[in-house]
């Protein structure tokens, strides 16, 4: 094989001319003779014993070329692309033979390169890190979280149903005296209050007692789905039972039953310590998220589009994935959902064309500051793989190719090297207003701090008012 010639034809395409040589054309055709011949009878001979001379003769010349050149065809393309230096992203497209024949064989074909990448600024980025400081608050509320993961539900029974209760009922819902698909239910769990179901109907169960039958009057909303929007209905419900959820104490016992630490002060400074950790990870990861957009932006390259169509090929392979392993095919979450494939495809276009656009970056930052990962950490990887998968690392050094590996070090590298290279400040909270310096951007004149004690000794007065309406009672 040589590469006649190699020439750009048009933005990041290129046509080949590659000539295969008589000698190794004609091995290539031979061998299609010996894969064929079983399957070829002719007159005087048993079958699969017939000389390729007589085949010729009696099918033609040029019997074996088609098979001969499928044959060579990849390994003959591949070494013309390596002979011109050229970075593929598809597959050649645009097949011509103007020769082939005893002689040797003459191709013309395209292929889709990597596009020219100019870098951007990818050092000296400015941005801002959110404060990880964690409130009272937020410690708090982790504690109730808790404590509600841990409450246990208690039956009542001596009273109504009043909002914030979860009542279990059935209901059957009708439209004009007609049941409707899907307004029937038995033994349903529903918290009052919780917006659940249409306005009016958790407002109406509210009052009524375990073992009541009643009927919820409600309007359906006119946005609601097609059939019952805007229509009055009639609920019939049974309400079988009345609970309450019960909040543990926080107490030391508490922390003993669901931590490993002793003491409620304890366990409020693991929360406090963990949480600060959370918020610091975030906040990095949403910085490395902005710098990185950054880089992307500030390429110039004229991207083709094969490169976004195999990203989008690549996400929508991770998804589906992601999908197997919730035991759910992408055919059926696409049923379940009402979309169809390209309706997927382009939910992934624009972040596919963002995905190449940082990786064309990486690749030149790696290039630029010749970053290579050491023999170390390519072994430290490796084990890592061994450890997490429980694997002799011989193994994982045979399923995991080094240049891939390699690669993905080096990607790895170039993003610590951006972030590291970037200006990152502090966020600072927004500084909270005087009542004075609210006033007056207001428009309005603060009051002199002379003034403040009177008003407070006035308002001193109203707890008395409030024990002479206690005492005519």
């Amino acid at each position: 094989m040589s590469l006649k010639s190699s020439e750009k034809v048009e933005t990041n395409v290129w046509q080949l001319e590659i000539s295969i040589d008589a000698d190794r054309f004609e091995k290539a055709v031979n061998q299609a003779y010996l894969r064929q011949r079983k399957n070829i009878t002719v007159h005087g001979f048993r079958k699969g014993k017939a000389p390729r001379n007589f085949i010729e003769k009696i099918y033609g010349e040029g019997v074996f070329y088609e098979d001969a050149l499928e044959a060579l065809y990849p390994e003959v393309v591949e070494e013309a692309i390596k002979d011109a230096a050229l970075e593929v992203v598809d597959a050649p497209f645009d097949l011509e033979v103007p020769e082939m024949g005893k002689s040797g064989v003459t191709l013309k074909l395209k292929v889709t390169v990597k596009p020219e990448v100019k870098l951007g600024d990818y050092k000296g980025l400015k941005a801002t890190r959110k404060p990880s400081k964690v409130t009272a608050d937020e410690v708090k509320a982790e504690l109730n979280r808790m404590l509600e993961q841990n409450a246990r539900m208690v039956t009542i029974e001596d009273r109504a149903a009043k909002k914030d209760d979860i009542v279990v009922i059935d209901f059957e819902g009708f439209v004009d005296g007609e049941a409707f698909e899907g307004g029937k239910a038995e033994s349903y769990e529903l918290t009052l209050g919780s917006g659940q179901f249409i306005p009016g109907f958790e407002d109406q169960i509210v009052g009524h007692k375990t073992g009541d039958e009643f009927d919820v009057n409600v309007k359906f909303p006119e946005d609601y789905h097609e059939g019952l929007a805007g229509k009055d209905a009639v609920f019939k419900i049974k309400l079988h039972e009345i609970k309450v959820k019960e909040l543990p104490k926080l107490d030391d016992e508490f922390v003993k039953d669901v931590s490993d630490k002793d003491t409620v002060d304890e366990l409020k400074k693991s929360i406090k310590a963990d949480m600060e950790e959370a918020k610091k990870s975030a906040a990095l990861e949403e910085v490395r998220s902005t710098l990185l957009e950054m880089v992307a932006d500030g390429i110039e390259a004229e991207i083709p589009q094969v490169m976004v169509e195999k990203k989008i090929d690549s996400n929508v392979e991770d998804f589906a994935y992601r999908l197997q392993t919730q035991g759910l095919d992408l055919k059926t979450y696409l049923q379940y959902t009402g979309q169809d494939e390209a309706k997927l495809r382009e939910g992934f276009s624009a972040n596919a064309e963002k995905q190449v656009k940082l990786d064309l970056a990486i690749e030149k930052i790696i290039e630029a500051e010749k970053i290579e990962p050491t023999a170390e950490e390519l072994e430290a990887e490796y084990k890592k793989f061994a450890d997490t998968y429980n694997m002799d690392i011989e193994a994982v050094k045979k399923a995991i190719s080094e240049d891939g590996l390699r690669m993905e070090l080096a990607s790895r590298k170039a993003v610590d090297f951006i972030v590291d290279n970037a200006v990152i400040t502090e966020e600072k909270p927004a500084a909270k207003k005087t009542a004075a310096k609210k006033a007056e951007n207001d428009g309005e004149k603060a009051e002199k701090p002379a003034k403040k004690p009177a008003a407070k000794k006035t308002a001193a007065k109203k707890p008395a008012a409030k024990k002479t309406e206690e005492k005519s009672e």
